[in-house]
């Protein structure tokens, strides 16, 4: 099976709750694959700390975003 049919690149994931545990495992499996990031999270703080990490250790481009719900 050629693992072309995982790459991302060009491609943008959104992962709600991605600051920590399993979000934050596919957060970086997502942007290992080539794909921009997008992690949600309750506490924008670690949020964004999440984006650094991402961005530091897969090259692609990622954002903490705070998203809370009513």
């Amino acid at each position: 099976m050629s693992l072309d049919l995982f790459q991302l690149d060009g491609r943008v994931a959104l992962i709600t709750g991605g600051a920590q545990g399993l979000g934050m495992e596919m957060a970086k499996a997502l942007a290992g694959a080539g794909a921009s990031v997008a992690v949600t999270s309750r506490d924008r703080s670690k949020a964004e700390e999440a984006a650094v990490v991402l961005r530091e250790s897969s090259g692609q481009r990622a954002v903490g975003i705070a998203a809370r719900g009513p």
